[in-house]
């Protein structure tokens, strides 16, 4: 795990700062955020798998922790973001004001990313060191996510 440590701390810088970004979107386009539906969930949606990264790279950088310790703290941080999102995604597929993919295209890069998460927690749990190759694609999707939802947040959100 060790060979590790400079990933999780890039991964976490990162996602905190993409974090901080969000907050700075959501601070300026307040107004409109709250006046379109479903727009505010996306906010909420995109900080939490960018806290979701700072805490799996939190807990991975953790000294002396046993690999099956940190596979079962990424498979919580992970389950509990798949429900999240999932709940958002459902709400919006109930109250559908825009076309089919863009809803499609967002749930597939949250769920790509939540569900690496899972996938790195039970290999790590089950004692197979692959499981933190998943932790890469998870931390990469959620930025994907992240970074398309700032995107709408400080650019789209004002056409």
């Amino acid at each position: 795990m060790a060979d590790w440590g400079n990933f999780l701390i890039a991964e976490t810088g990162a996602a905190a700062a993409l974090a901080g970004l969000i907050f700075v979107a959501v601070s300026i386009n307040l107004t409109k955020i709250i006046e379109y539906q479903g727009v505010a969930g996306r906010a909420a949606e995109a900080l939490s798998l960018l806290m979701g990264v700072v805490l799996i790279g939190t807990f991975g950088l953790a000294p002396g922790q046993s690999a099956r310790v940190l596979g079962i703290e990424i498979l919580i941080v992970g389950l509990g973001l798949w429900i999240m999102t999932s709940v958002f995604h459902l709400g919006q597929l109930r109250d559908r004001k825009r076309p089919l993919w863009w809803l499609a295209s967002r749930a597939f890069l949250c769920h790509m990313a939540t569900l690496s998460f899972c996938a790195a927690g039970i290999l790590l749990i089950l004692g197979h060191s692959a499981g933190m190759y998943w932790l890469v694609s998870g931390c990469v999707f959620s930025f994907l996510a992240a970074t398309t939802s700032a995107w709408v947040l400080l650019i789209e959100i004002l056409r």
